[in-house]
């Protein structure tokens, strides 16, 4: 490998841009040129190429976002051209690889410059934390951060007015963050989409907690559970209390990485150039037991993500 490049692709994770400064400065130190496509597949099929140096990546550690922005490109999802200029223009700049920093369709769309026989490594980074194959992805800590310190404070208004304040987080279709933040921000009630729920036992519990003296709680509902303004609705209406909801948006996705997403964005990176060094291809690096791993990216894509059963009936238990 004599040049490779990187880009960023689909929301935005707080630690992508240690993932990117570790890939620079490993690529430098085992001089290979690195390229920087800026705005994800949409720069790739726009030639939008920049080279980078150390300097470039100098002082974005700590920064949230992706110093080269991101994109989504349906032009390159689905159209087969545009997936063959991408890999044409790959081969213009003369790269020998690319390394693909994002969620699942990121590494979809990785999946198709591997079927022209190109040389691809992806790193997941995502605040979602729904990649089966690893156990955490790059942005999910501080986005579980972010949810936790957003729930302190919003406790402090909820128990000033007595109320019942419902909390709706990021994930799609998985409850990570819900579980995690709803878990270490004390929640009265978490809803995920991995298990039913049952609003009238929720407010029958709420309604205990009321008349032992507990005149506020918080409920952490999962984005993929449906409609949060119907729960509020109906928790009110069971109970009787009054309810309030926040949505908390996009805030999840910034805010300056927290150290453990500055790690795996930094190990994640120099495993992924030296799995290019190597020529070891069209594979993703990942975490399992505290330990830098990596695997066949369509293995992992194949693979089913496990429901970590033991925290939700622990938040259970601690909820009463």
């Amino acid at each position: 490998m004599r040049r490779i490049a990187v880009l960023t692709s689909g929301g935005d994770a707080p630690g992508m841009n240690a993932a990117v400064r570790a890939v620079v400065r490993t690529a430098v130190y085992n001089n290979v040129e690195v390229y920087g496509v800026q705005r994800g597949f949409k720069g790739l099929i726009e030639g939008d190429f920049i080279k980078l140096n150390v300097s470039f990546v100098g002082d974005i550690i700590h920064r949230g976002g992706t110093v080269l922005r991101s994109a989504r490109s349906l032009e390159f999802q689905n159209q087969e051209s545009c997936r063959k200029c991408a890999v044409d223009l790959l081969n213009v700049f003369q790269i020998d690889g690319l390394i693909v920093i994002g969620g699942d369709g990121s590494f979809r769309g990785m999946t198709s410059l591997t079927e022209y026989g190109f040389s691809t490594i992806g790193i997941p980074g995502t605040i979602d934390n729904d990649l089966a194959y690893t156990d955490f992805t790059i942005g999910f800590d501080t986005a579980v951060n972010t949810v936790v310190e957003a729930m302190s404070k919003l406790r402090d208004t909820t128990s000033s007015h007595e109320r019942i304040t419902i909390v709706e987080v990021m994930g799609r279709r998985c409850g990570d963050i819900a579980l995690y933040a709803g878990l270490s921000g004390g929640a009265e009630a978490i809803l995920i989409p991995e298990v039913q729920y049952d609003l009238s036992q929720i407010a029958e519990q709420l309604i205990k907690s009321n008349n032992r003296g507990k005149k506020q709680s918080i409920i952490v509902v999962a984005e993929g559970v449906g409609n949060t303004e119907f729960i509020s609705k109906e928790i009110n209406r069971l109970t009787g209390f009054d309810t309030m909801t926040t949505i908390l948006g996009h805030v999840q996705r910034g805010g300056n990485p927290s150290s453990r997403d500055r790690l795996l964005g930094s190990m994640m990176g120099n495993r992924a150039v030296d799995l290019l060094l190597n020529n070891i291809t069209n594979r993703v690096v990942g975490v399992k037991d505290n330990q830098i791993m990596d695997m066949d990216i369509n293995d992992a894509l194949c693979s089913k993500k496990r429901f970590n059963r033991e925290m939700y009936n622990l938040s259970k238990v601690l909820s009463i």
